[in-house]
């Protein structure tokens, strides 16, 4: 029989790809994903309905203007444009190779965006060449949304964790830390590699109270505020409050979390008040005010005098009685919930005032003070009331209430200097102050607008009373505010000021006047003058500081020949620079003892014997530049001398002596640095950044000369500069 001839593999490629791109609109349009067809050149032939909604526009088929893609634009994912000629379709029909999984960024023509996962096959005929290919894509956006809130939620997780401001850690089964946070490393002291990996209960002050916690932990049992004590890395004891529970993982034990609340400062506050307490009740007897030791039912223990005589009982009638009996009806309610709260433990202590009932039948009025007595485990022992009679301050506290209020109802009105007009601006009423303010009494009805001589604008610009701000509030019927002025006074004197002129205004709204109040702002003004000149003061010093500092880094890094030499050499040279400092800042920078400059210096070498250190010289202040100088030299004197110099022996010996010579304007201040019983002196090769600055300062800073004698008994320096600018 006859065979019929199969159709080649490339005829079928070629017979699929026709049939494609013939295939029904309709098929094309009821396939459940986007899909389009590219020729080989990139041309694009056909498209289903689900890729031009996702395109958000329809391109045109066969035109080789819009290739590779129907997107309006197209953009990597971190934003970056992405031309059509690089799209994943573009490459597929370069090199025949399929992408599959590729994720892009489409531009819709109205602006949004939308993520697409692109998958594309090349149409091959047996040759291996290109025909075309096929993008089948799917709109991922929601789903890249969701990746980003949860990588956004663990983010959350991970900060509250770790910069949470609670100490957070998390324990194993066996007691391991498997993980803490800042707050908690920086609790106790620890760094990570020190605290994490390590068993909880070697942190614990206490070994029964780490038991007990691991133990109801591992019985499912909820930790709130759980006390207890860590050891510190400095040896230190910090008391923690611990909040903690069970991570169960399919019903084994996975984790404990953990809470660590730091309350070592409010437990030495409460130490603190138990031991106040305590003293309290072995003073109590001979207190001026009335004292009372009570049992948990608020039965009198102990009682002293003073609160014998308040309520009229004696003391031994007072004994086994409930202060609640001896309270007024309608303060007894109050006072017994509160003192059942403090032996309950729920408050510390709690103050009231209440009224007693007398024996002879008064009525005393009291301030109330009740505290609690605890034992070692933290338990109610007895309360300690403090009762003061203050039924006659109650009184004169009315009285004096009273006599205020009439006063105050005065004085409201007069708080400055305050005057009124009519609404032609003319003055009807001032107080005193206003006088005082003016220096006048205006002529009530002829005055106009201001109480003052003459008015001027800030800037000294006359200001005519008409066109002041009460003129404006008249004028314009609106309160004024902000503005500022200056008032001449008939002596000449002048005062600036901040008026506050309101309109006056009856029951149907009508002007009817206007009132002012002057704010002498004098002090105000005289402040902020004040505090310029501070500001500039602290600006040149600070100026000048930073160029010592600037030239003493300098030259210490010209002289070092290590960067180890340069760290020790400049650092105690600002250290002298800042012992300096903290001396003219002790004296408010109006300058500085001169023996204290040398003491400062030579004081961790001065046993106080006179056999390391001796000092000869009358108390001489010198200004703040010069002793900043001064300081300098000293330092570099005192470093060679404890290095190479006297003070390097057990018995070497350091003395300064000073004093001043001539008068006027050549008096000199002469200061002699000897040492001797040192190791013997050689001069140096060559000249060092100590004696360099030595003679800079002396020279250049403070107009003087330094000599330096290097004798081999010993080091000697002479320092002279002029006393007419110290």
């Amino acid at each position: 029989m006859t065979v019929a001839a199969l159709p080649s593999s490339s005829s079928l490629l070629r017979s699929s790809f026709q049939d494609l791109a013939t295939v029904s609109q309709a098929i094309l349009d009821a396939m459940p994903t986007a899909l389009y067809v590219c020729s080989a050149d990139g041309a694009i032939l056909r498209y289903n309905r689900l890729a031009a909604e996702l395109w958000g526009r329809k391109p045109s088929l066969g035109e080789t203007d819009e290739r590779y893609c129907g997107s309006f634009r197209l953009y990597y994912l971190d934003g970056r444009p992405l031309a059509h000629a690089d799209t994943p379709m573009a490459q597929v029909l370069r090199t025949g190779e399929p992408a599959y999984g590729l994720e892009v960024l489409i531009e819709r023509p109205d602006g949004s965006h939308r993520t697409v996962l692109v998958q594309i096959e090349p149409l091959l005929d047996d040759q291996g060449s290109i025909l075309g290919a096929i993008n089948c894509f799917q709109d991922i956006s929601d789903r890249k949304a969701l990746e980003l809130e949860l990588r956004k939620s663990r983010q959350d997780l991970e900060d509250f964790f770790e910069n949470g401001a609670v100490g957070l850690h998390l324990v194993a089964a066996d007691g391991t830390i498997l993980r803490a946070n800042r707050a908690e490393l920086d609790l106790l002291g620890y760094t990570a590699d020190e605290y994490i990996g390590q068993p909880i209960a070697a942190f614990h002050a206490d070994a029964p109270v780490i038991r007990d916690i691991l133990q109801r932990l591992s019985r499912g049992e909820t930790l709130d505020r759980y006390p207890a004590r860590l050891k510190a890395k400095d040896g230190s004891i910090r008391h923690v409050l611990i909040t903690s529970n069970v991570h169960f993982r399919n019903g084994d034990f996975h984790n404990t979390r953990c809470f660590t609340v730091d309350v070592t400062d409010q437990h030495r506050a409460d130490e603190a008040l138990r031991e106040s307490q305590q003293r309290l009740a072995v003073t109590y007897e001979k207190a001026p005010i009335g004292i009372a030791e009570m049992d948990p039912a608020g039965r009198f223990v102990r009682v002293n005098a003073a609160l014998s005589a308040i309520i009229g009982y004696a003391p031994e009638e007072l004994v086994g009685r409930s202060f609640v009996e001896l309270t007024h009806p309608e303060d007894r309610d109050d006072d017994a919930e509160q003192y059942a709260r403090q032996v309950r433990g729920e408050i510390a202590h709690y103050s009231m005032q209440k009224r007693f009932l007398r024996r002879d039948g008064g009525v005393v009025f009291v301030n109330v003070l009740s505290s609690s007595v605890l034992d070692q485990q933290g338990r109610f022992r007895y309360g300690v009331r403090v009762v003061q009679d203050v039924t006659e301050r109650l009184h004169a506290e009315e009285r004096l209430r009273e006599n205020e209020r009439h006063v105050r109802e005065l004085l409201e009105a007069l708080p400055a200097a305050i005057y009124t007009t009519d609404p032609a601006g003319r003055i009807t009423y001032y107080n005193q102050a206003a006088v005082d303010f003016s220096g006048r009494r205006p002529i009530l009805g002829s005055d106009e607008w201001c109480v003052t001589w003459r008015l001027f604008m800030p800037d000294g610009t006359p200001l005519p009373h008409d066109q002041c701000p009460m003129a404006v509030a008249l004028k314009e019927g609106r309160a004024v505010r902000g503005a500022e002025a200056i008032a001449e006074r008939p002596d000449g004197t002048r005062v600036p000021f901040i008026p506050f002129p309101t309109p006056l205004r009856d029951a149907s709204g009508r002007l009817i006047g206007a009132i002012n109040m002057l704010v002498d702002i004098t002090e105000r003004k005289q402040a902020e003058e004040h505090q310029r000149v501070l500001i500039d003061e602290l600006n040149h010093r600070v100026k000048n500081t930073l160029a010592t500092v600037q030239s003493i880094a300098t030259q210490t890094i010209r002289t070092s020949p290590a960067i180890e030499t340069f760290s020790e050499n400049f650092e105690s040279r600002l250290l002298s620079l800042s012992k300096a400092h903290e001396l003219l800042t002790r004296q408010a920078w109006t300058g500085v003892n001169l023996r204290d400059i040398i003491c400062q210096e030579l004081e961790p070498y001065d046993d106080g014997s006179t056999t390391r250190v001796r000092l000869e010289g009358t108390d001489l202040t010198l200004e703040p530049r010069v002793g900043l100088a001064l300081s300098l030299v000293l330092h570099e004197l005192t470093t060679n001398a404890a290095k190479y110099g006297s003070l390097s022996a057990e018995q070497g010996l350091v003395t300064v002596c000073w004093s001043a010579s001539g008068s006027g304007a050549s008096e000199v201040l002469r200061i002699n640095w000897i040492e001797s019983d040192g190791p013997a002196v050689t001069p140096p090769t060559k000249r060092s950044f100590g004696t360099r600055l030595i003679e800079r300062s002396m020279t250049k800073d403070l107009q003087g000369k330094a000599r330096l004698d290097f004798d081999p008994a010993g080091l000697r320096c002479i320092l002279e500069l002029p006393l007419h600018q110290l």
